[in-house]
């Protein structure tokens, strides 16, 4: 099972696993490195973002993490459907 990371932000690594292709997109937040111990964020849409799981980021970091996931939205899906080789995304909402 891989995780491949998409790219880091300061000192946590955005990625996602390579056994979840039927789920909602979304991505996975660690500290450092790719990990089973992650925070778990749904990409909406609307080009938003929904914190499904979070045990790992602290809050005063959350909010700048997703400004810039949702500026890297497109890029995320368009590393999905690479990565998943699909033309179609399932969004969460």
């Amino acid at each position: 099972m891989g995780l491949p990371k998409l790219f880091e932000v300061g000192r946590y690594a955005v990625f996602f696993w390579s056994n979840e292709e039927g789920e909602p997109i979304h991505v996975h937040v660690s500290i450092k490195r790719p990990s089973t111990v992650s925070a778990k964020i749904w990409l909406t849409e609307d080009g938003g973002f929904i914190v499904a799981e979070n045990d790992i980021i602290p809050r005063s970091n959350i909010s700048t993490l997703l400004n810039i996931l949702r500026d890297n939205h497109e890029d995320i899906c368009d590393e999905w459907k690479k990565f998943f080789n699909t033309d179609t995304i399932k969004f969460y909402c």
